[in-house]
């Protein structure tokens, strides 16, 4: 997409940004607004309940059970958006020290999302903005992950449990869904030889973070629990961007 055809907001704000430092912090009620120039998010009360459908991640190295999630794998150019047949997560042990090197297989995303209007307005907005950032590339492959960090009395849970790292795409969004009950949760942005350049909370609905996965490195400082005898997690809807060969 051009950038003549790119939402103007996006051009204003994030996009100078992210090319000054790698990341920004978008914070919820800005980002509502740059995705409503994307499309509609009338589903959005009904996508954010499917959280609590997530199934729980069975692949953790420290045997936790205190991450759940789902999974789905979609492609994009500029005139098209659609979701690949199933396939497995995988990341190198370069970028995942502690579940890498295996193909990670996860319940998918409910299809239903992909006819509905908030997930593809998010992804709309993924690939105007990142197309902005890379008009040079003419097709992503983009993954989605939906997440949800429990913490329990006596029981942090991890959102980042191989610590400060880059995922091995191109570009990444994380967009805060919902938080209940939870101390911390800090995003910490740092470059390749650790040097912290920033630290933020997504703390409201749509706060959201913005990476050049391949420029800078992020993290996420364990949840707790306020409440012990309450509920308490961090739903996040991670998307992931890269370029195809």
């Amino acid at each position: 997409m051009s950038t003549e055809e790119t939402a103007p907001a996006l051009l204003a704000t994030v996009e100078p940004e992210l090319r000054r430092v790698g990341f920004a912090f978008v914070a919820g009620d800005t980002m509502t607004a740059h995705l409503a120039e994307c499309g509609p998010l009338d589903d959005w009360s009904e996508f954010a309940a499917s959280w609590n459908d997530l199934a729980i991640d069975t692949y953790m190295a420290d045997q936790g059970r205190y991450r759940r999630r789902r999974h789905g794998v979609y492609a994009a150019d500029a005139t098209s958006l659609r979701r690949e047949p199933a396939q497995p997560h995988y990341q190198t042990l370069e970028y995942n020290p502690l579940h890498g090197g295996i193909a990670r297989w996860f319940e998918p995303i409910e299809p239903r999302w992909d006819a509905g209007s908030s997930l593809p307005t998010i992804l709309r907005y993924c690939e105007r903005l990142f197309g902005a950032l890379a008009p040079h590339v003419n097709s992503w492959q983009i993954e989605v992950h939906q997440f949800r960090i429990e913490a329990r009395a006596g029981e942090q849970g991890l959102p980042t449990p191989e610590g400060v790292h880059r995922d091995g795409v191109d570009y990444v969004l994380v967009l805060l869904v919902t938080r209940r009950n939870i101390a911390s949760g800090t995003t910490t942005i740092h470059q390749p030889d650790g040097t912290l350049l920033g630290r933020f909370t997504l703390a409201a609905p749509f706060d959201a973070a913005l990476v050049d996965d391949a420029r800078v490195c992020h993290g996420v400082t364990p949840v707790e629990a306020v409440d012990t005898a309450a509920p308490a997690y961090r739903d996040v809807l991670v998307v992931t961007f890269r370029a195809r060969p």
